[in-house]
């Protein structure tokens, strides 16, 4: 008898191209299986869930195609034909069932059709890259339980001719099927040469009783300001078996506590019989919570998860099949702001500042690991982003995906798969009907909204990036994903629930479907292209009144250079010279790249165009790749904070939110991003950090007053800004702390002018630090660290700045759990300075333990969920206590530009060899400390086997990294 459950087919797989194999799907399951051992053998090991490009890449039968101008050394599939991308997949199971089970075998994506053979049975995989496949295989396995499996897969109908200069998507012509649009290439991106051919996602064979459960929908509706709630849920059930089934349906809803113990909040049976053979929807009696925890975005409360498990039992045979999944409780909902014209999100009842970012995909060949999934979102939950968006020229992403969503925090916005550029928009016009089978495009998203509903990350259906589906479809998705009653309108007791149809039984119900990604409260609401700009700007001009003259703006993008070590890491030496910087007539800069980054979709630090000076040139001529990625740095810094704040300046005046294009690319791109296809965070994922905080002390560059945002739920009272100015001889100028300051929830309060510019002896170049605290206790509630200039001027004396040499104390705590190292990392500027009036308050930074921020941060400072269970089992080394690091100095000054590395130290490392372990989570980095300060940096990693971990200091003062750990 066969365990009841999932087993995923994730190993064991070997592929070859259809074309060097000259049997049928017949042969090879039965008479002459496949293997790897002849040394003639076309066979090679394959990468399931996976695509051809990655199966080749593994077996080094193509070069990395991220690498330098290596993709242009693979033969794209316009130029080779679709057979040539069309691979055979093979691999074996076991499995031997009893009588009165039945076994699937399902595919929860391919693309884009596929013929799969089984103990010599064919069977055929329709096409559409965004559809699950479940096969009943129970009548055609093998009688000893070894079982033969075979998959052809074949590529998209339309992949399309990539033109000489590239484009949006090529020639458009991959629009015309249901599939990823990215492949053909983007300004961003480089084309993909088999268009993700493959199984690219789960394969799994499931084994149940009589009895199937699939596709249940569970929806929470709330009353009484949401302390009265009820859980509904709908499942689907098939009877397989000749016989009525008398069945019972169980439903149990937990919640998890301390030490991996579990509280049953509720247990509910319902009887029920299934005719023979026949496939229904069935609702289960609602429960009832009184004031659940409720699931709240990143930055507003705790995300509070339940587990929620459905099971159906036949009386002829046992529990027959079951269902699980995390839910939580909230509610999502969207509507036109009157004030702003940009839609505004609520959850739970309280509106949602919206700063995120939009999302391509995790990785190019679809390499999708859990692994890579958690460090993505989490990475955008560190930037205290609290949504994402899904653009619709990539995947409709996998549950992974919102998993971790649903842990971290982050709203999604998925789209579906429409482009402008391929979809009627484009230049030329293309598929101005949107793809060519819209049924099958309406398959696939009933089918994306049955795997995806619930998520409680999920917040938004859009139709398309930049355009509409075609009218039939937009019409029919409309329909599907209408608001059930309860969601449409304001509901005030649970008697509604009487009037209405259960909520469950909708296809969704819960959340709004917007048409498109520029209507309907997103930039000009119309459909005109109002999103956007995509290039560097001066950081001032985002506080300007005519910066962005809508709401709700869902793309505007700047500039993303990495780190020289990525550089290093992902192009030949040909690819490390840096850009000429060539002076035109108008005293402009204008950038001219080498042909290795062009290719990587480059764009330059100058705008020239819109009268931006080259933000690089502003700190000197950088000398080689180093000097130019670090000064690069400073500048991705400064913009994204700038773009932040200034959105967060006019929070409800005038917006209601921003999403950045884009926060990370799914190859080597030199654009756009806050961490590299590596995932080593650039400067500009901590200035979003920084300006993204839930409570934060920002200055505006166009005014310079000192505002301070409140993004949450509670006021703040009790609080003050100390504001110190420091030049570069390690002098406060300026010194000034302000009247106790009320601060309204949800509101950006202007405080104090910064007069220090306009004072007489004012220094063409300083620092400043604006920290918010605590009269009462003195506890630092957000601190904010500025270079600025005069008006006019530039940082050129920061050149001669870092030969300044200034003391650090560097204490390293370390705790390790396994092959995971968590190391808190102390550090004091020891440097002294003769007005120490400044650092009268606490100089270092406080904890949310120290706030008293009311219910909403209460809530998620108490978390005790698997993320902080995972750090109190940390231990601490026995043969190691703290280790105290000084660097040498007899300057005093602002130790400028931190920033911590985490390097492997294995044996035999070959020269020039890119050391850094990474992914790397830092509680900050590119930081800088005034004389005296202290602050805490915890860092986070996990160990690759084989190696010792080796942390490193660098900064603008030190240039030579000084070994810490």
């Amino acid at each position: 008898m066969a365990k009841l459950g999932k087993t995923n087919l994730d190993s064991g797989w070997i592929a070859a191209r259809s074309t060097e194999i000259h049997l049928d799907g017949i042969q090879l399951t039965t008479t002459h299986p496949p293997s790897l051992s002849s040394n003639s053998s076309n066979w090679i090991e394959a990468v399931v869930p996976g695509t051809v490009l990655g199966t080749l890449l593994k077996n080094k039968q193509i070069p990395d195609p991220f690498y330098g101008l290596e993709n242009d050394a693979i033969i794209d599939i316009a130029d080779s034909g679709r057979d040539y991308y069309t691979f055979w997949f093979f691999t074996t199971f076991k499995c031997a069932k009893s009588a009165n089970q039945h076994v699937d075998l399902n595919f929860r994506a391919i693309n884009y059709s596929a013929e799969v053979y089984l103990n010599g049975h064919k069977k055929i995989l329709p096409k559409g890259m965004f559809r699950r496949h479940s096969l009943d295989i129970t009548d055609i396995l093998h009688p000893d339980g070894n079982n033969l499996l075979a998959v052809l897969v074949h590529p998209p109908d339309h992949p399309g001719i990539i033109p000489p200069e590239g484009g949006q998507g090529g020639d458009h012509e991959i629009g015309k099927d249901v599939a990823a649009q990215y492949v053909e290439g983007w300004d961003w991106m480089t084309p993909i040469r088999d268009r993700n051919t493959g199984i690219w996602d789960e394969v799994s064979i499931s084994v149940t009783g009589p009895v199937k459960l699939t596709n249940p929908h569970l929806v929470s509706s709330f009353f009484d300001n949401y302390t009265r709630v009820y859980l509904h849920s709908t499942v689907e059930l098939e009877n397989r078996s000749a016989r009525i089934a008398e069945c019972s349906l169980n439903i149990q809803v937990s919640t998890e506590l301390e030490g991996n113990m579990f509280l049953i909040e509720h247990h509910q049976t319902s009887n029920l019989s299934i005719p023979p053979g026949a496939h229904i929807d069935y609702t289960l009696p609602q429960l009832f919570f009184y004031k659940p925890n409720l699931w709240w975005p990143n930055g507003t409360g705790k995300q509070s998860l339940y587990n929620v498990e459905i099971t159906v039992e036949d009386k002829g045979f046992g529990e027959s099949d079951s269902w699980s999944q995390h839910f939580g409780f909230r509610k999502i909902e969207s509507s036109i702001d009157n004030a702003t014209g940009g839609r505004l999100f609520k959850v739970n009842g309280q509106p949602i500042f919206i700063r995120g970012g939009n999302w391509i995909l995790s990785d190019g060949l679809l390499r999708l690991s859990k692994e890579r999934y958690e460090t993505d979102i989490k990475f955008h939950t560190d930037m205290n982003f609290n949504m994402i968006r899904c653009w619709g020229g990539g995947l409709a992403e996998r549950p992974e995906f919102y998993h971790y969503c649903d842990i971290y925090g982050l709203l999604v916005w998925q789209e579906f798969w429409i482009t402008g550029d391929c979809d009627g928009r484009g230049v030329p016009v293309s598929n101005p009907d949107g793809p060519l089978d819209h049924g099958l495009f309406l398959i696939c998203a009933r089918d994306t909204v049955k795997l995806l509903r619930n998520h409680p990350s999920l917040a938004l259906w859009v139709g398309g990036n930049e355009q509409t589906p075609p009218d039939d479809i937009n019409k029919a998705l409309k329909n599907d994903l209408k608001l059930h009653p309860l969601f449409k309108f304001p509901t005030d007791t649970s008697n509604s629930l009487k009037r209405f149809d259960d909520p469950s039984k909708y296809l969704d119900g819960t959340r709004d479907y917007i048409q498109g990604s520029m209507w309907d409260g997103f930039a000009n609401g119309k459909g005109d292209f109002t999103d956007g700009p995509y290039e560097i700007q001066n950081p001032v001009d985002f506080f300007k009144d005519d910066f962005y003259n809508y709401g709700f703006n869902p793309e505007v993008g700047s500039v993303g250079i990495p780190l020289a070590a990525t550089i290093r890491a992902t192009m030949p030496e040909a690819g490390w010279k840096i850009p000429l910087f060539k002076k035109l007539p108008d005293g402009y800069i204008e950038e001219v790249e080498n042909p290795i980054w062009k290719y990587h979709k480059y764009i330059p630090y100058s705008n020239p165009k819109k009268g931006v000076s080259d933000q690089i040139e502003l700190y000197g001529l950088p000398k080689d790749l180093d000097d130019f990625c670090e000064k690069a740095q400073l500048v991705n810094y400064i913009q994204y904070r700038a773009l932040l704040e200034g959105w967060t300046s006019r929070m409800w005046t005038k917006y209601t939110g921003v999403l950045i294009w884009k926060t990370q690319n799914p190859w080597t791109s030199l654009r756009g991003q806050f961490y590299d296809h590596l995932h080593d965070q650039t400067a500009g994922f901590y200035g979003c950090r920084s300006a993204a905080e839930p409570v934060h002390v920002q200055l505006n560059l166009a005014t310079y007053f000192i505002e301070v945002v409140n993004t949450t739920a509670d006021e703040l009272i009790d609080v003050a800004v100390e504001a110190s100015v420091w030049d570069l001889d390690g002098t406060c100028p300026y010194y000034k702390v302000t009247d106790n300051i009320f601060v309204p929830a949800k509101t950006t309060q202007t405080t104090i002018e910064m007069k220090y510019p306009k004072t007489k002896n004012a220094k063409p170049v300083y620092f400043l630090l604006l920290k918010l605290f605590k009269w009462s206790n003195k506890a630092i509630l957000s601190r904010n660290f500025y270079w600025l200039h005069l008006p006019g001027g530039n940082y050129k004396l920061l050149e001669p700045y870092r030969k300044k040499q200034v003391p650090l104390k560097i204490i390293s705590d370390v705790m390790i759990r396994g092959s995971t190292y968590k190391i808190d990392m102390t550090l004091q500027n020891r440097s002294k300075t003769t007005n120490m009036e400044t650092v009268r308050y606490r100089n270092h930074l406080s904890t949310t333990e120290d706030l008293d921020m009311g219910e909403s941060f209460s809530e998620e400072k108490r978390k005790t969920g698997l993320l902080h269970r995972v750090y109190r089992s940390f231990s601490k080394p026995s043969n190691e206590g703290s280790k105290v690091v000084e660097t040498n100095g007899m300057d005093s000054g602002v130790a400028f530009f931190l920033r911590f590395c985490v390097h492997s130290t294995k044996k035999n490392t070959k020269e020039g060899e890119d050391t850094r372990i990474l992914p790397v989570h830092y509680s900050d980095n590119y930081f800088s400390m005034v004389p005296g300060e202290k602050m805490t940096v915890t860092i986070t990693f996990k160990l690759p086997p084989g190696v010792t971990p080796r942390v490193t200091l660098l900064g603008w003062n030190y240039e030579e990294a000084h070994s810490v750990y």
